[in-house]
């Protein structure tokens, strides 16, 4: 799954896929937020704070095209700009001008005062979605990306439990294959889809030709399949099951940055933000789930700092424990969190489940404590 590879034109037939899916104030804004009825986590693989908060790295992508004029290129004309705040509102324009502004505030701007940071000392894949679902560090338990079995309680098997819903009523979709072992360590005890793996709970002709079709547009990596897949399943998922909780965790921006594209990473991103907007538009024109919902995105680490180190990670790796939380829907917060206190990945498992209403630390009590959304 992180090995270095060539562009393929596998990646311009995946983007003909995706074609199918259909600085602010930390105080709230109302001190009225509704109540959650629902949790939507989305995890992006990889993603570093420098990329989210200032967009395009001009010195990164001047290293990975050593041989051109970057000023020519496409990435240059869709994402380059003067200042950090506009260059990640090209990058991510929803999220930032919209998302960011009306209906949700996020964590982890150093600059700011905002740290978020990881818990586990390992600083790599399956340690951090670990700590995200179990709210808890298990660094010796948990010290690969191998596919084992997690052996720790998950908070979306705890939710599916708590709230007696059926397996489809608490769902991960991954793309990569691990969340078949990392989203429950009982199997069976909530819907999981992940990596090459066909979908066929959603009875419809183009969930069905697009499960088929994953295998014949497998990415230059192996391990994974690509993330419009995975989002378009989720949605199928959703607009059929209507799950309580719902997991989706997209890969994309990990493997093109071990695979040293830059270029592709900012395109990973900037795709999602399209995805973004179509999922929180169908949420708001869904009565179960308008202003019922709550929205976590996050990562599972961070990355190098530098154009030297940032296709690395891990423990050997600065800037690789920096991570970054956005919430939206119902929280009163906008905009970015400023001289905050410090926020743990490991808080994130406690949050869903008190949006749930459900008390999480009297199952898991060594774990972090629910964040606070409404300071």
């Amino acid at each position: 799954m992180r090995a270095e590879i060539d562009v393929t034109q596998t990646l311009r037939i995946v983007l003909a896929v995706a074609a199918v899916l259909v600085g602010g104030l930390t105080r709230p804004v109302s001190t009225d937020a509704p109540e959650a009825r629902n949790v939507v986590l989305i995890t992006l693989d990889g993603v570093r704070t420098q990329d989210i908060f200032g967009g395009l790295d001009e010195a990164i992508l001047r290293s990975t095209m050593p041989d051109t004029r970057v000023e020519e290129t496409e990435t240059w004309r869709r994402y380059a700009a003067d200042t950090p705040e506009e260059r990640r509102r090209k990058l991510l324009p929803f999220f930032w001008t919209t998302l960011m502004t009306e209906h949700g505030s996020i964590a982890g701007n150093r600059a700011l005062g905002s740290t978020s940071r990881l818990s586990n000392t390992h600083w790599f894949s399956y340690p951090g979605y670990a700590e995200i679902l179990t709210g808890i560090a298990h660094d010796k338990e948990i010290s690969s990306n191998d596919n084992v079995r997690i052996p720790f309680l998950t908070v979306l098997e705890f939710a599916r439990d708590q709230l007696q819903l059926p397996p489809t009523g608490v769902a991960t979709f991954g793309s990569w294959e691990t969340f078949r072992w990392i989203a429950e360590h009982e199997e069976g005890a909530i819907t999981v889809n992940a990596g090459m793996q066909a979908y066929d709970l959603v009875d419809r002709e183009d969930v069905h030709a697009l499960s088929d079709f994953q295998f014949r547009t497998r990415p230059p990596w192996s391990g994974a399949r690509f993330d419009a897949y995975t989002m378009r399943f989720a949605r199928a998922h959703l607009e059929r099951y209507r799950p309580r909780v719902l997991y989706v965790a997209l890969d994309d921006t990990d493997d093109w940055a071990h695979s040293g594209r830059y270029d592709r990473v900012l395109d990973a991103i900037n795709a999602f933000d399209g995805w973004l907007k179509d999922l929180w538009a169908w949420l708001q024109n869904d009565p179960d789930y308008r202003d019922r919902t709550l929205i976590i995105i996050t990562t599972d680490h961070g990355r190098g700092d530098s154009a030297a180190d940032w296709r690395s990670h891990g423990s050997k790796v600065a800037g690789s424990e920096f991570v970054w939380i956005a919430f939206a829907g119902t929280t009163p917060m906008r905009g970015e969190w400023q001289n905050a206190p410090e926020t743990r990945q490991s808080q994130i498992a406690a949050t869903m489940a008190e949006a749930l209403g459900l008390a999480y630390g009297a199952a898991v009590p060594e774990a972090g404590k629910p964040l606070d959304l409404a300071p």
